[in-house]
């Protein structure tokens, strides 16, 4: 609980914002982190895989693979973000590496996916380098800020398949 307020003040940048869904509060805040690191970690670990990325024991950003549904239920998909003074450093690669080396490890998950916004090329280039295959354009699969807007869809599979 002690990283919220770190959380809050990562999340609470607009650039930040602008890449992920829909859905959380602006401005992010300490009370909204502590509600989020609730459910977490009363969540089903084997269905909700999330971390909180650490730098010199301050939370910079969170990854987390969230388990599907039925015919989908060994496929997870991931979702992260970053602070944005820790943009192009590599770190979100080698946590993107570590979360599917965990949960192939750990889990019965087959298949971890995510889906970025066109636009986000940084994010598309860390899947890219931390293994994942481009898989097509969904397009006009969203609508962000009130533009209709394309995603790419990434995979990783568990290699012992």
């Amino acid at each position: 609980m002690t990283d919220a307020s770190d959380l809050a003040l990562v999340i609470s940048n607009k650039h930040i914002q602008d890449n992920l869904r829909d859905g959380l509060p602006y401005p992010y805040t300490e009370k909204n982190g502590i509600e989020y690191i609730s459910s977490v970690l009363s969540a089903n670990e084997n269905d909700t895989f999330a971390f909180a990325i650490v730098v010199d024991n301050k939370v910079i950003g969170s990854i987390s693979a969230c388990r599907q549904k039925n015919i989908h239920r060994q496929t997870a998909e991931l979702g992260y973000y970053i602070a944005e003074e820790y943009w192009g450093k590599g770190i979100m690669v080698e946590a993107v590496k570590q979360i599917c080396d965990y949960i192939f490890h750990n889990s019965d998950i087959l298949r971890i996916y995510a889906e970025p916004f066109s636009y986000n090329t940084a994010s598309c280039r860390v899947l890219e380098k931390a293994g994942f295959q481009y898989e097509g354009t969904l397009k006009s699969n969203a609508v962000k800020s009130g533009k209709v807007i394309d995603m790419k869809m990434y995979a990783r599979i568990k290699e012992s398949v």
